[in-house]
């Protein structure tokens, strides 16, 4: 992949990147109308959340709001949940829903090819449990909680939830009530309809989807593995996990993703296995919401529908 360059020591350089965006914990200032804030979680992985609170609820009387899990895109190589894009979505999110949103600065690939970062997702959940932290500690109400995603965080979201589920006894107090897979990514060692009619897509065209998949699967896997390919894997009979907890998903994507067909496939597969599926699909391309704000709202309102079961 032309846009990794190997480092002596084992790292790589990447040449895809978008502007750092610092948090902003200060709830004095009169513009903050979302403050957020970088807390670690394992020092031994290096990884870290960015809280995302609504200014307003520090005015409320004892309120708990829902807690969203959030992770973000880059095909599990690039960027940040300190990324601008990231940082603006969640921000917007964590106001239009008032929700407190825990945005995951999980583990790259190649460094650390999967299932780094759904260990460092299912890690995070443990450490939410029992973390002291003021925010969370006074204002996330743990037993109603949601795991959302763009893109690879889409993905991630659903092998996280996959994961809690199975263990869910061992998170206590914290509730999973439902996966939001935005733009999930997932592939295959065949091509689907979509994929073939933009093969030459100027977003995220298969070609490149494959050469990070080489890059972000297991050494010797192949994009039929299970991390990728949900639909010809036994590992799909694990979400049988995420009905017998009660969860629901919601699936969402563009009808201008190379991407749809699977994301539409998962929908049904879901369905399928008894799981409360919504989905919702429209006009646009990959990541449209995150990367075009306007885009935004229509989908805020699907969110709140699916979160606050309206």
């Amino acid at each position: 992949m032309s846009n990794l360059i190997p480092n002596p020591d084992g790292t790589y350089t990447r040449l895809i990147t978008l502007p750092i965006v610092p948090a902003q914990p200060d709830p004095s200032s009169p513009t903050t109308r979302v403050l957020s804030k970088d807390i670690s979680v394992n020092p031994k992985t290096e990884t870290m959340v960015r809280l995302f609170l609504p200014r307003e609820v520090l005015d409320l009387p004892a309120p708990r709001i829902p807690l969203i899990f959030y992770y973000h895109g880059g095909a599990f190589i690039f960027l940040s949940a300190t990324s601008s894009i990231f940082h603006e979505f969640c921000s917007t999110m964590a106001l239009q829903l008032q929700v407190l949103i825990v945005s995951l600065e999980y583990r790259l690939a190649p460094e650390h090819r999967l299932p780094a970062a759904y260990d460092d997702a299912v890690d995070a959940l443990h450490w939410i449990k029992t973390t002291k932290e003021e925010w969370i500690a006074k204002f996330a109400d743990l037993s109603n909680c949601f795991l959302m995603g763009t893109s690879s965080g889409g993905n991630l979201a659903y092998h996280a939830g996959l994961r809690a589920c199975e263990v869910s006894d061992h998170l206590d107090p914290l509730k999973i009530k439902g996966l939001i897979l935005h733009h999930p990514f997932f592939g295959g060692s065949e091509r689907t309809g979509s994929e073939l009619v933009m093969e030459d897509d100027p977003i995220l065209p298969p070609r490149v989807c494959d050469a990070a998949w080489k890059w972000v699967l297991p050494v010797g896997a192949d994009r039929d593995h299970e991390y990728c390919n949900p639909a010809v894997s036994k590992e799909f009979e694990r979400c049988v996990a995420i009905r017998v907890m009660g969860c629901r998903v919601l699936v969402a994507g563009c009808f201008g993703d190379p991407l749809i067909d699977r994301q539409m496939e998962l929908g049904k597969m879901l369905e399928g296995k008894g799981v409360r599926t919504m989905t919702h699909f429209g006009n646009g391309f990959h990541g449209l919401e995150v990367s075009d704000p306007s885009k935004a709202p229509a989908l805020f309102i699907v969110l709140k529908n699916f979160i606050y079961e309206l």
